[in-house]
């Protein structure tokens, strides 16, 4: 392992270790009548994870000198969303999935029901998290944080992707196709992640597209990257079941590119992505590493 990959991976625990601290202080105690939906968003939230969105949070906040308190609401804001997705992405009447991170979805440790509300109430903590003073004094910041979020998790982002998603089973798509879905369903998120700090930092709009270029490759290598781990991945190492895209009928940039083609084209856009961060100097190095590393990971 270089010392370049050591950093990052270093960098990555470390930041997972704050932004599962301030999770543990931030999501509700499991106490009263519905103290069973709080046992379930916990259990998910806390089920493991690298933190990979909150991480670009908090590294996009680390170019602007955002204090840490701020940024580490926003990254656990995005978890909360993050975790939300995953939880329904699960349930019978979407991926109807059995294990998620190595161990039983929500829906197979709870039940349906109680999955569902759990990931209701991350969507909604969420943005109690952005709304709060606590997060930054300027009532426009928020707002601002509250709007981008909205966008990057609803029908014109997240939840649309995966509607497309849905939709195209046994159907076939083209690149361009693919390429749209993946942007709104997982590229969405990403792209607020990445620019979340430049939000609370007040960054100028030449940051702010730095950002959202970088953000663009890197969620579109990052997806392609999945594709290629659920063609050719274990699900023991995965930690969910592989084969699936192919079992359903999906078009994937695998299905379509084959893998080598696949495998080139993530390697072009990590680097493509790796250009857009040249305004920040070595401030960006980081950042520079997780276009690297979403390319590279096994699970």
């Amino acid at each position: 392992m270089t010392g370049r990959v050591r950093r990052f991976d270093e960098a990555l625990a470390a930041a997972n270790l704050k932004v599962e601290a301030a999770l543990k202080a931030l999501l509700p105690q499991a106490e009263g009548p519905e103290s069973r939906l709080f046992d379930a968003m916990s259990y998910a939230v806390f089920a493991g994870g690298k933190r990979f969105r909150p991480f670009l949070v908090c590294e996009s906040a680390r170019l602007f000198d955002v204090r840490e308190e701020s940024a580490l609401r926003a990254a656990a804001a995005v978890e909360c969303v993050h975790t939300y997705s995953l939880i329904h992405d699960d349930l019978p009447c979407m991926d109807d999935d059995d294990l998620r991170r190595g161990q039983p979805t929500v829906h197979r440790k709870f039940d349906e029901a109680t999955a569902v509300l759990a990931g209701d109430a991350l969507l909604t903590l969420a943005f109690e998290l952005l709304a709060d003073t606590d997060t930054h004094e300027r009532a426009r910041v928020r707002v601002e944080l509250v709007r981008r979020l909205a966008e990057a998790a609803g029908g014109r982002g997240m939840v649309g992707g995966q509607m497309i998603d849905l939709a195209s089973e046994g159907v076939a798509l083209d690149i361009g196709s693919i390429t749209r879905l993946q942007r709104l369903k997982t590229g969405a998120l990403i792209a607020f992640s990445c620019e979340a700090g430049a939000v609370l930092g007040r960054a100028s709009e030449e940051a702010h597209h730095a950002l959202h270029a970088y953000a663009h490759d890197m969620g579109l290598a990052y997806q392609i990257a999945d594709d290629l781990l659920d063609a050719e991945g274990e699900a023991a190492v995965v930690g969910k079941a592989t084969g699936k895209d192919a079992e359903a009928g999906k078009a994937t940039f695998v299905s379509i590119l084959g893998a080598e083609r696949a495998r080139a084209q993530a390697e072009m856009l990590s680097e493509q992505a790796i250009q857009h961060l040249d305004l920040f100097d070595e401030k960006a190095d980081l950042l520079r590493e997780a276009a690297r590393f979403v390319i590279n990971r096994r699970n």
